[in-house]
């Protein structure tokens, strides 16, 4: 009988796919960090995040889990008999035609690569992530953008930042923004509605609390790859979002709630592993 699939292997490629695309659609994520807004009913504002911001195509687990792999040397698949099961010696022609299929995958399979490549760098903002000045490259391009007033690269796609922006929100605001690269989802969106409403969200939060940076799938596809003690330490998200406002809370999903402080009230989320909340509220402004 026909030898089956290798489920296994099958899964493993499969969970690869998943994780390319994961890489590809969530190029930033935090590591450890103190992030804040501060909201006033006027509309003013002054967002600030410091400490770490994860370029995930630059780190040594996109690397290993991105990386060509090597063709599987050709092996001639068994030949059967009329009945689909009795095996038997293939003949010279076809053995030729399956050598000739395997040449053909594989060719594809090198130009779906090279495909692959390109639009990968297209959404990294025309950079190759392979080549060695890359995290430079990336970090001018933060280094340049108004209230981003350090940025350090500390390695394995990890960048030490400390930014802080201010203005007015009578429109809707998103962070991080990163110049020509499209790819990036955002920490918090602020949502600036008709009736004076804002509606505060963080997309990436929760899934960036989460064991690696795109859960348990990335995990067995390492795990598939090599020994679990030989899989590289990805930062985790760890840290506080803190919202300060004097307009009117209308709703949050804090577990403590508000507090008052001196310039109005307070929210606080705590993000991590042990925490996977992704922060949200709804504030009323003034008229």
């Amino acid at each position: 009988m026909k030898n089956l699939p290798n489920l296994r292997r099958m899964a493993a490629a499969g969970l690869a796919v998943m994780l390319s695309l994961a890489v590809a659609a969530c190029f930033v994520m935090p590591g450890k960090f103190a992030a804040s807004l501060d909201l006033r009913k006027d509309g003013t504002f002054t967002y600030t995040y410091k400490g770490e911001m994860l370029v995930i195509g630059l780190t040594k687990f996109a690397e290993i889990a991105m990386a060509p792999k090597k063709p599987a040397p050709f092996v001639a698949e068994p030949c059967y008999k009329d009945d689909e099961e009795t095996e038997r010696d293939c003949t010279k022609a076809e053995l030729a035609q399956q050598k000739a299929d395997y040449d053909a995958k594989q060719q594809k399979k090198a130009a779906k690569d090279v495909e692959d490549l390109e639009l990968f760098k297209k959404m990294f903002g025309g950079i190759d992530p392979n080549d060695p000045k890359a995290a430079e490259e990336i970090a001018v391009r933060m280094r340049g953008q108004h209230g981003w007033k350090s940025v350090v690269y500390k390695g394995n796609g990890t960048y030490e930042v400390d930014i802080a922006i201010s203005g007015r929100l009578d429109h809707d605001f998103t962070f991080p923004t990163i110049e020509r690269m499209p790819g990036v989802t955002a920490f918090l969106v602020a949502n600036r509605r008709a009736n004076g409403e804002v509606r505060i969200d963080s997309p990436l939060m929760q899934a960036a609390a989460l064991t690696t940076p795109m859960g348990n799938a990335a995990q067995t596809v390492m795990q598939s790859k090599m020994p679990a003690g030989d899989i590289p330490d990805f930062p985790m998200a760890n840290g506080t979002f803190t919202l300060t406002t004097d307009g009117v809370i209308l709703a949050n999903n804090t577990e403590k709630g508000a507090k008052a402080v001196p310039t109005g009230k307070q929210l606080t989320w705590v993000v991590s592993g042990h925490n996977p909340i992704s922060p949200y509220a709804l504030i009323g402004l003034g008229n």
